[in-house]
């Protein structure tokens, strides 16, 4: 009996050993295999315009497309874009298929338990945006209205986190969620939302792009935010790099360049 419980304690030990090493293994960090790869794998949602999103050629293109090649650049690496489930992105990024998260990435508390953020570099809000002749007015008109949303956006959290429950007011106390913004902006057009709550960034975007549509935006929103890139936890050094190179893109003048080419109106 002996021996069997030593062989069963020295089994668990080896158990835990390899468990362990697995685990220390997997947070590692990862910029010199990505240095020594070449390359940096950049996960988006491809309908996020203007900041990455399908021209008509079917192109990656955007501002956070610019600035990410850009900053490849500085780094010598080549970067890809990954189109992810926009629902899954962080697990997209702790499982490895994905480096970085670079897609206007609004910086949450909820989020920041999951990935690493670099410095922000843009700011933001969300938005309330109705049709043009809608009686809606304010924030307390969405009261008893249907409210749409990108799933898993940080628009669904800032609605969730509106100090006022105001969520519990809407149509069945919910935000009606669709995979992509385009989704939630052919809800409003087709009248099956009464409001929709989305990036300024993209909102003002969409409309400027889609002007055969009367919108309107409240002055009420549901908060201002930043914009960063999201990494690995343990991604300490690629941090670092990347927040490098955004500084030294703000102090030599290529950030304002590419800003102006995207938000010049």
């Amino acid at each position: 009996m002996k021996k069997t419980l030593a062989t069963m304690i020295l089994g668990l030990g080896f158990t835990v050993l390899v468990a362990g090493c697995s685990t220390n293994e997997a947070r590692t960090d990862s910029y010199d295999q990505i240095i020594e790869e070449g390359k940096l794998i950049v996960g988006l949602d491809d309908t996020f315009a203007p900041m990455g999103f399908r021209d008509s050629n079917g192109e990656i293109v955007g501002f956070d497309i610019d600035l990410a090649n850009e900053v490849g650049e500085r780094l010598d690496l080549d970067v890809e874009f990954q189109p992810i489930d926009w629902a899954l992105k962080e697990t997209e990024l702790t499982n490895g298929n994905i480096d970085l998260i670079w897609n206007g990435y609004t910086i949450t508390d909820e989020r920041k338990k999951q990935v690493d953020f670099s410095s922000p570099y843009l700011e933001n809000s969300q938005i309330i945006i109705v049709l043009e002749d809608s009686e809606i007015q304010t924030k307390e008109d969405l009261s008893g209205k249907v409210v749409a949303a990108q799933q898993s956006s940080s628009a669904v959290d800032a609605i969730n986190a509106d100090e006022s429950n105001i969520i519990e007011e809407f149509a069945n106390e919910e935000v009606v969620l669709y995979p992509s913004n385009n989704d939630v902006f052919n809800d409003l057009a087709s009248e099956r939302s009464d409001a929709i709550v989305v990036d300024e960034t993209l909102g003002r975007y969409y409309m400027n792009q889609n002007e055969d549509i009367s919108y309107r935006v409240l002055e009420d929103n549901f908060g201002e935010e930043e914009y960063a890139v999201g990494m690995r936890k343990e991604d300490d050094k690629l941090t670092e790099a990347i927040n490098q190179a955004l500084e030294e893109m703000k102090a030599d003048g290529t950030y304002d360049k590419i800003y102006a080419k995207w938000f010049a109106e």
